[in-house]
């Protein structure tokens, strides 16, 4: 059994896609095209992400990179946002709105388990969506506090090491296959929990889980359901 559940938070705790869609309704008129941004916005997070994996560019925390891929999207698709906006805009990712289980789960998870998020989101970003919904952590951990993105092998040993645990006592909770790999090569245990909305009614990636993770479960109930067992 673990001690300490890390979770994944953008997809896995939080619907990004459906909460960004709702935030731009100021700026953007139709829920189609709205939806379309947060596509675009998204799609930009891997690409600067691995400039900085790569050595590209120092580390910065993900809330630089989502402003200047917010300047890119809105160039690119000539959405109405005025520069005098655009950091309340940046700030919409502060404020997620998680999937129905996601506060009842980790609530009862919290009773037996150290809780964490494991995001490259930044400290305050995670505060701040943890606050907006409700949510109590133990800690804060991830990108920031490691210095390393997801899924460097740094990132996965160094929340292990601030827990001051095993890697084997620390679980990885995601709804991303690719995610959870890179968990278990660094001996972490891992949860599989699906998202199959998280890209919208058409997502054709991670559906089913794709590797021997220890638990696959429905939802944060059913993961604390089959870790109770």
């Amino acid at each position: 059994m673990p001690k300490a559940l890390i979770f994944d938070v953008f997809g896995t705790l939080v619907d990004w896609r459906g909460s960004i869609a709702r935030g731009l309704t100021p700026w953007i008129d139709g829920e189609a095209e709205r939806l379309a941004f947060a596509d675009a916005w998204r799609a930009r997070y891997q690409p600067a992400m691995e400039a900085v994996r790569s050595g590209a560019r120092p580390f910065v925390p993900l809330d630089t990179l989502h402003r200047e891929n917010l300047d890119g999207v809105i160039e690119d698709r000539a959405a109405p946002i005025p520069e005098a906006d655009r950091d309340q805009v940046n700030l919409l990712w502060h404020t997620l709105d998680g999937w129905a289980d996601t506060a009842p789960g980790l609530a009862r998870l919290g009773a037996d388990f150290i809780l964490a998020p494991h995001s490259n989101g930044n400290i305050r970003l995670m505060l701040d969506m943890a606050r907006h919904n409700g949510w109590r952590w133990d800690a804060i951990l991830g990108a920031e506090t490691t210095g390393h993105y997801k899924p460097q092998p740094e990132s996965y040993l160094g929340a292990a090491r601030l827990l001051m645990l095993p890697p084997g006592e620390v679980m990885m909770v995601a709804a991303h296959n690719g995610d959870l790999a890179a968990a278990k090569a660094c001996g972490l245990s891992t949860a599989f929990i699906p998202r199959p909305t998280e890209h919208g009614p058409g997502q054709t990636i991670d559906l089913t889980p794709e590797g021997d993770w220890d638990v696959v479960a429905a939802d944060l109930g059913d993961l604390a359901a089959k870790l109770s067992a």
